[in-house]
């Protein structure tokens, strides 16, 4: 399933200072029954978003209209927990498509990855800056630049850079899954194939 070419986002950040925030967090399991990712944005954070009468926690983040932007900002430890896929399509499926945190759980990170939301680690330092950033003032424009592997706080021009694997870059750059690419070398594979002994 191709997805949105992922190159430089500039856009407002929505902060979510929680350390240890869990899959069953992002997605509870109760959610998990449909099997495309489409539809999973409506529950991201449920429990944290939502009364037990489905009315809005107004003092949850996702609720608060001053807060907009396609990237979260994260606490330490961002998506550990169970494996499974859907935290990241709830992630992209509600409309942010970078994650920004000091660590992440690697099942959460590749999960990602695969569906286009781009998982930046920042160090602890450059994370609270940003936290500092969004309090001041939540219009605040965050710089992400795949390209360079570069993340700025436009209004400071203060800059990390973060690492990525080369080839979920390339994928990311060319708005690839694992299938796509496999789909855009086809020739080069029947190449090979044609060329190797039975």
């Amino acid at each position: 399933m191709a997805y949105d070419k992922f190159n430089i986002l500039t856009t407002a950040a929505v902060p979510l200072p929680i350390e240890n925030v869990d899959t069953d967090q992002i997605i509870p399991a109760r959610f998990l029954k449909a099997t495309e990712r489409k539809g999973f944005g409506d529950n991201l954070f449920r429990d944290w978003r939502y009364n037990s009468d489905d009315s809005p926690k107004k003092d949850f983040v996702l609720n608060n209209p001053k807060y907009s932007g396609r990237i979260l900002v994260g606490g330490k430890n961002f998506g550990s927990g169970s494996s499974r896929e859907h935290a990241a399509w709830a992630i992209y499926d509600y409309g942010f498509r970078c994650v920004v945190s000091s660590f992440f759980a690697d099942i959460f990170r590749n999960n990602c990855l695969n569906i286009g939301v781009l998982p930046v680690q920042v160090s602890p330092e450059f994370l609270e800056k940003i936290f500092l950033a969004i309090e001041a003032d939540p219009t605040t424009q965050i710089e992400v630049n795949l390209p360079e592997q570069t993340i700025t706080i436009l209004e400071t021009s203060e800059r990390e850079s973060f690492d990525i694997n080369v080839y979920k870059k390339a994928n990311m750059l060319n708005g690839f899954d694992d299938i796509d690419y496999l789909l855009n070398i086809k020739e080069h594979i029947q190449e090979f194939a044609a060329n190797r002994p039975l």
